[in-house]
């Protein structure tokens, strides 16, 4: 199989809210599925000061090929300055499932054709590739 596959992780305060940029990402076929934990405990370090925080998790199952989109889409859509999206490649899993997971997202947009928005997509780049 061609195509490759990874889990994005997203974190966010407010489960709900998280619960519906899930729904909106699978219905736009960013991702075929997403994962939700919560709550979680969230230790970090922000303008100077350590938190310890309860958010929300998901891990979204997706094409390699539109992790830059979803990241666009989170900080479109995120009410955090700095939201947490990371990729992780998937070195195997059953492979039903990662074909379930290529049927059911679609194609990265092409570099040069225009997006919802009419903003130019940027050329696409693999961010989980050094």
């Amino acid at each position: 199989m061609d195509e490759e596959y990874c889990e994005v992780v997203v974190t966010a305060a407010d489960a709900e809210w998280l619960a519906g940029f899930t729904r909106a990402l699978v219905e736009e076929r960013l991702a075929a599925c997403g994962h939700h934990l919560s709550p979680i405990r969230s230790v970090y370090r922000w303008e100077g000061a350590v938190h310890d925080e309860p958010e929300a998790r998901v891990a979204l199952h997706t094409r390699r090929s539109l992790v830059p989109e979803i990241v666009a889409r989170t900080v479109e859509l995120h009410p955090y300055e700095v939201p947490c999206v990371i990729a992780m490649p998937l070195v195997g899993g059953n492979p039903g499932y990662l074909r379930w997971i290529g049927a059911e997202t679609r194609e990265a947009r092409a570099a040069n054709r225009p997006s919802r928005s009419g903003h130019r997509a940027a050329p696409s780049r693999d961010p989980l590739s050094g």
